[in-house]
């Protein structure tokens, strides 16, 4: 694996671990500042990450100290350009970005723009789709789903119905024939990647080279009503994250593929989804 490539270097990630409960389910907080929730430096941070997530490689490769502004408006027009901001999901699909590439040390395998629709509508597709290198043989497809709501159950309820179409035999085979052709040659073991999506490769061989990370990222009672980092606060958010993984477990989901939760508990998913939108708007104006 000494090929380099573009994703060798990130962004810093401004969410935290709070809480590993085992090896399926974790929780990250972007923490407090003045008694209140991180909501702006959380906005912030998203942007930072927006040409990692939108860009394509070789855009990546390409990218330097002058044309940095015209590479962060690209990868804003690309994020979304809706007036309808309040229903959209990609604050939640960020996150998730992020936090695979931070703390699994995930490989973006196609960029999320490849998925999107010319008049830039949400896709029926994986939110994320990255490549995990276990060792030097060994790959992992991570294949994400990420819910951005008010609700937790809401979110967990969609959540569960997603993962559930997109494991389907049809589906399975439609997103092979997608990312196929999009993988890029630069990132290590393209070959193996592009092998287990070939249309030749059982799909028992792609489930079971696969994870499912599942981004929860949702109002939270705990991070509401807490003003720092406290025992308090670390119990109530562990609480509800054990509450999410039920409900994975009780699907039925949990038995037939490999899910990871990711929790993302917020104060307020309004106020995050505005200062988000107010920043992307800024650079798409």
């Amino acid at each position: 694996m000494s090929m380099t490539h573009p994703y060798q270097i990130k962004p810093p990630c401004i969410l935290s671990q709070l809480v590993s409960d085992d090896s399926a389910s974790e929780s990250y907080c972007a923490g407090f500042e003045l008694s209140e929730w991180r909501c702006d430096g959380f906005a912030d941070n998203l942007m930072e990450w927006i040409t990692d997530y939108a860009l394509k490689s070789d855009e990546l490769r390409n990218s330097n100290h002058t044309n940095n502004y015209v590479r962060l408006k690209q990868a804003a027009s690309r994020v979304y350009i809706s007036e309808n901001y309040k229903r959209r999901g990609e604050v939640g699909e960020i996150a998730a970005h992020a936090i695979c590439r931070t703390y699994f040390d995930t490989i973006p395998v196609a960029a999320r723009v490849n998925y999107l629709s010319a008049s830039n509508d949400p896709v029926k597709a994986f939110d994320l789709v990255h490549v995990r290198y276990v060792d030097d043989d060994q790959i992992e497809l991570w294949l994400g789903e990420a819910k951005f709501f008010k609700s937790r159950d809401g979110a967990i309820k969609d959540a569960i119905a997603s993962i559930e179409s997109h494991i389907n035999a049809g589906f399975l085979r439609n997103e092979k024939l997608l990312l196929g052709p999009q993988i890029s040659d630069d990132i290590p073991y393209s070959d193996k990647i592009k092998a287990l999506l070939a249309s030749e490769t059982s799909l028992d061989d792609l489930i079971g080279n696969a994870v499912f990370p599942v981004l929860i990222a949702a109002n939270s009672d705990a991070t509401a009503g807490n003003t720092a980092p406290c025992d308090d606060y670390t119990d109530g958010v562990e609480r509800e994250m054990s509450a999410l993984w039920e409900r994975l477990a009780s699907s039925g989901l949990t038995k037939k593929i490999k899910l990871r939760l990711i929790y993302v508990p917020l104060a307020d998913k309004d106020k995050l989804n505005t200062a988000f939108d107010t920043r992307l708007k800024g650079l798409q104006n």
